[in-house]
């Protein structure tokens, strides 16, 4: 489960996945490259790798239309020859530009996001995206929205309390996760990234979770799963960072009943949306706040400072399935 927008790059339009991890744009994934007029083929190499999928191409400069009225000329994109694990056209890439640095192996060549090329044409006043996705509903296709230059948008979706608005925090700060009032992960470094469906910790922190829970693995789709009545008992998923908490209801912790044919699940089965990342604590990345977990929290990331922000929003708390 992904959010995908639809642009035109180049001379065609792609359907692209969103993902705020990386910061590298590009396509030929299912749809081949088309390149305009203006294009230019640099022939460098280019790839990256994002846990869930990889590519590898060469690098192109050509035109992003975002919107029919906004457009970014001779932006760095890649075209891939090769693809991995994949699904639509290739990444739109919002992340830190940081993120970039090691896809051309060459600094001169250092990927410059869609966010920083709209800052430096003077298109939007701060580098600056806020990100919206709305909660999955059955027969509606979900609804999201990306606002370049602005955290909290008027009209946005989200319809944001003003009195919860994104608290930015810098990017290195960290996080500490509780299930109730019982501790499963310390104040530790993690990733917020879109790119991926579900919400990853530490193997350690995982199996906390999977006891408190009383989940057991679906050897089908490696989710855990649990009973109606252990449903009914779950407690509160809470995200500390500073003196602010961000919880995941129990229903926010469940993967929607109606899509349960996609995890090869009967319609009344209940699977959870943590999983295992694979590592215990200390040993790599100890969580991924992933597509999930934006479902829930408008997010701003602010790669002029450095700093990423949540806030509550309407559908933080709603119970849809």
């Amino acid at each position: 489960m992904n959010y995908v927008v639809s642009l035109a790059i180049g001379a065609r339009q792609y359907n692209l996945i969103v993902d705020s991890a990386s910061a590298i744009t590009w396509v030929g994934a299912s749809t081949p490259f088309e390149s305009s007029t203006v294009g230019v083929n640099t022939g460098k190499p280019v790839a990256c790798d994002y846990g869930y999928g990889s590519f590898k191409g060469t690098l192109f400069k050509d035109t992003i239309y975002l919107t029919d009225e906004i457009n970014i000329p001779q932006m760095q994109i890649g075209v891939a020859y090769e693809s991995q694990e994949i699904v639509f056209d290739g990444i739109l890439g919002i992340g830190p530009s940081a993120a970039g640095l090691g896809a051309t192996h060459s600094p001169e060549d250092a990927i410059k996001t869609v966010t920083d090329r709209l800052f430096e044409q003077g298109t939007i006043s701060q580098p600056v995206v806020g990100i919206f996705f709305r909660p999955s509903v059955r027969d509606e296709v979900t609804l999201g929205e990306l606002s370049f230059g602005e955290a909290n948008p008027p009209g946005t979706a989200a319809r944001l309390d003003t009195r919860k608005a994104p608290q930015l925090l810098d990017q290195s700060r960290l996080m500490r996760i509780t299930y109730g009032n019982t501790h499963i992960l310390d104040y530790t470094a993690g990733i917020v990234d879109c790119g991926f469906t579900f919400l990853y910790i530490s193997s350690d922190a995982y199996e906390k979770y999977k006891d408190l829970t009383g989940g057991t693995v679906n050897p089908a789709n490696d989710l855990l799963q649990i009973s109606h009545d252990q449903y009914a008992a779950l407690s509160d998923l809470n995200f500390h960072i500073g003196e602010k908490t961000y919880s995941l209801t129990r229903n926010a912790q469940i993967w929607p009943r109606f899509l349960n044919h996609v995890m090869i699940g009967d319609a009344d089965d209940i699977f959870l949306i943590v999983r295992n990342i694979g590592t215990p604590t200390g040993a790599g990345v100890n969580f991924v706040n992933g597509y999930v977990f934006f479902q829930r929290f408008y997010t701003v990331f602010d790669s002029g400072r450095r700093r990423v922000g949540f806030a509550s929003h309407m559908f933080t708390s709603f119970a849809n399935y």
